[in-house]
């Protein structure tokens, strides 16, 4: 039977932080999670979350996640918190090191995100900031080896922002040899140094694509994936970007271009009629359910992994 097993690294800050045999690890292992081939008892491990965005998902999961694992979560809202009066990070990871066993943060800038885990004597994971969402990349690839068994010869394309979540995606695709082409407007590409260290680890550099054409992306791909265009704490962009992104929804022209027995992922929240369409989001195609409830046993096996 398949057992938790200790990561190489304690913290999951990047999906860097993982080798592909852990991936395929996790994999492994939320699998028998989910279809409760396996249960562990982890009682009284405690989950601190802080999180200074709005989340659904990430936040529902993680504490559905604990629960399943025997723990608990104590959730530390920065308004009702010292964290919203300014409390400076070291102090704060010093002092939750010695409550908590693990803390999930999600956060704006990737550096406060290091800075906690700096001082943090606890395993810290990044459930999202700017830079990086590598949980949510879990996800989307469970779910891609859930439709096609392996990676071989799958084609992943992202159309829209180069964004948190098109970043883990490309470095978790390099990670699995899997080919990502990312589609968006000039001038919205993923962060330089993550393609320049996907590119260090994929063994064929031309896996990876970074293009503005969105019907040339599409041809012939296997997976097609979208998030919003505007992103938390980018309201006041939103007009621009809406105006700088038009062309590149998921519609069902896009659809007939992918392979014909391609899948439709969105991270969600979606903006039906923006980045994707009603008629593709609610479509047989679409995986975008499964792939939201792959979120809680990916972070059911990291959690378990962590805390063996």
């Amino acid at each position: 039977m398949l057992k938790p097993n200790k990561l190489a690294s304690k913290n999951f800050l990047s999906s860097l932080d993982l080798s592909t045999e852990e991936i395929n690890y996790i994999f492994d292992l939320a699998c028998n999670f989910k279809n409760k081939k396996f249960s562990i008892e982890f009682k009284d491990k405690v989950l601190g979350l802080i999180f200074d965005k709005s989340s659904t998902r990430t936040r529902v999961s993680f504490q559905v996640a604990m629960s399943r694992l025997g723990g608990t979560t104590i959730d530390l809202n920065p308004n009702t918190s010292q964290i919203g009066r300014g409390e400076p990070i070291k102090d704060t990871a010093r002092v939750l090191s010695r409550y908590c066993d693990v803390i999930a943060i999600r956060t704006f800038k990737h550096s406060d995100l290091e800075e906690y885990e700096k001082w943090s004597s606890k395993p810290v994971i990044n459930a999202l900031t700017d830079l990086e969402h590598p949980c949510q990349a879990l996800a989307d690839f469970l779910t891609i080896k859930e439709e096609f068994f392996d990676f071989k010869n799958v084609v992943l394309t992202f159309i829209g922002d180069g964004n948190n979540v098109a970043n883990s995606l490309i470095l978790c695709g390099a990670l699995l040899g899997v080919e990502v082409r990312i589609a968006c407007p000039n001038g919205y590409e993923p962060n330089l140094s993550v393609i320049k260290k996907a590119n260090e680890i994929y063994e064929n550099k031309n896996l990876l694509k970074i293009t503005n054409d969105p019907y040339a992306a599409v041809i012939g791909a296997n997976v097609l994936y979208t998030d919003v265009w505007s992103s938390m704490g980018e309201e006041s962009q939103k007009e621009v970007k809406d105006k700088d992104f038009n062309g590149f929804t998921i519609n069902s022209n896009l659809v007939e271009k992918a392979d014909k027995n391609s899948i439709i992922l969105h991270c969600l929240p979606a903006y039906r009629s923006k980045e994707i369409t009603d008629e593709v989001i609610d479509s047989k195609k679409s995986r975008i359910f499964d792939q939201a409830e792959n979120r809680l046993f990916v972070q059911q096996a990291l959690l378990a992994s962590i805390l063996s």
